[in-house]
């Protein structure tokens, strides 16, 4: 199944924009989903599991890695991706 997210990370306590960065570029990694970023928020596209499989695992390091966050997530299943 298709599915589209827009995810927004928000690092408390701290410079959060080395955070953020760091985050995305860890989800690029992975070639089986589609990544955009904008001002406000990332949308990723592609398979809902491998989506929901690559978030769990980026998330979790980067609660380890920099500990508190707060991540915002909308998910729809549908691939939304403008071209």
């Amino acid at each position: 199944m298709k599915a589209s997210v827009e995810l927004s990370m928000y690092p408390l306590g701290r410079e959060f924009i080395p955070d953020i960065k760091e985050f995305i570029e860890s989800l690029k990694k992975n070639e089986q989903i589609i990544v955009e970023v904008n001002g406000m928020s990332t949308q990723i596209f592609g398979e809902y599991r491998t989506i929901m499989h690559t978030l769990t695992d980026e998330i979790e390091k980067s609660f380890l890695k920099h500990g508190k966050s707060v991540f915002v997530m909308k998910i729809i299943n549908a691939f939304l991706q403008e071209k």
